[in-house]
């Protein structure tokens, strides 16, 4: 058993990506080239938006989407206090102020009680961070953010294809609910390259001419530079390789969710917390809480289980940071991190095998 087998998961589409990796070798177009083209459209139409800027990493995007705001050195951007790094280094990069609010108890995503109560004048971007799959409460935010002029952000590395339920039924798909969607295309995402690779998705024309230009030394025809830009395209190849993968996305999802469900039902032992999620969730990752984590790693490590840990600090104890939140506590957050642990669900496990690891959570003391 592994804990997520890329190999086997893409190994049908092999043939074909080497088919056309061939014929791009004949091309030579590796920058930028038609390929990259063709994915942001399929991938724009996929989210539900206009326009989709491939980029390098999902942690350009971010970046580059702050950056596209045009905001005033130092302006607030709301995120919560449990998330990757790349999250909060992007808006220091921007040159904007990260102000951290807790997420949900027993969820992975932001309190929007608590986001409410952290707005200033400051305040010009909410980034939610769809984490391990779950979509934020999208539709409760959206009409109070918009009449205060805050832009929504959406961090989507984590939930390629998830949907906002938050109204009670299917809302709407993550990347098409705030002005700009970010994803990271790393290789053990949903939809993952093979290599580094990210994408924006957004409905706003200037900022998609906008990206376009920054992602590339701020030039849209060669030699001609309006703006100062970075060097942040995303490769013809990876671009080649995830809109072959892009098909079977929602298969794979669908078998992430059912592989959730057999945990949701059968994993049953007081030591060990199931996190909420809701109907839109894709399960990036299925993390469990439990008190003791080294011993219950000891015991999946001697029963063969693979885990990993997603992820073991909370932004405001991340050394390179914790200056910045000294004194502030996030309760819900620290939890999670500490005690936090997540277990297989590779789109492609046996149902045999989903089972064991459900037996053997349960006989664990």
């Amino acid at each position: 058993m592994k804990f997520f087998d890329i190999y086997n998961q893409d190994k049908k589409l092999h043939q074909e990506i080497l088919n056309n990796l061939k014929l791009l070798f004949k091309k030579t177009d590796f920058i930028l080239g038609s390929s990259v083209e063709k994915f942001e459209k399929k991938f724009a139409n996929y989210c539900n938006t206009k326009y989709a800027i491939g980029c390098a990493n999902g942690t350009d995007a971010i970046y580059l989407a702050l950056k596209s705001l045009n905001l005033k050195k130092n302006s607030e951007v709301i995120m919560p206090a449990m998330t990757y790094c790349s999250t909060i280094f992007s808006i220091i990069r921007a040159g904007l102020k990260p102000v951290l609010v807790d997420i949900e108890k027993n969820s992975p995503v932001i309190s929007n009680e608590k986001i409410i109560k952290k707005i200033t004048n400051k305040t010009k971007v909410v980034l939610l961070v769809h984490l391990y799959g779950e979509s934020c409460r999208y539709y409760k935010l959206k009409k109070m953010l918009e009449r205060k002029k805050i832009v929504i952000l959406e961090d989507a590395s984590q939930a390629h294809g998830a949907f906002d339920y938050s109204s009670g039924k299917k809302g709407k798909k993550v990347g098409s609910q705030g002005e700009l969607g970010c994803f990271s295309l790393y290789p053990g995402k949903n939809l993952g390259a093979y290599g580094d690779a990210g994408i924006i998705t957004t409905n706003n024309k200037k900022k998609y001419e906008y990206l376009k230009k920054i992602r590339n030394l701020g030039s849209k025809k060669k030699y001609y530079h309006d703006i100062i830009g970075v060097n942040s395209r995303l490769d013809t190849i990876q671009a080649l390789i995830l809109s072959k993968k892009l098909n079977n996305l929602d298969k794979y999802n669908l078998n992430r969710k059912k592989i959730a469900d057999i945990y949701n039902k059968n994993i049953n032992n007081y030591k060990i917390q199931k996190l909420k999620y809701s109907k839109g969730c894709v399960f990036h990752q299925y993390v469990l809480v439990v008190s003791d984590i080294k011993k219950f790693s000891e015991y999946l490590t001697s029963q063969k289980i693979p885990f990993s840990r997603h992820y073991p600090f909370p932004i405001h104890k991340l050394k390179a940071v914790k200056k910045l939140f000294l004194k502030q506590k996030f309760p819900n957050s620290e939890n999670l991190a500490k005690n936090g642990i997540s277990i297989p669900i590779d789109p492609l496990m046996k149902k045999r095998d989903v089972l064991e690891v459900c037996k053997k959570i349960n006989n664990f003391k």
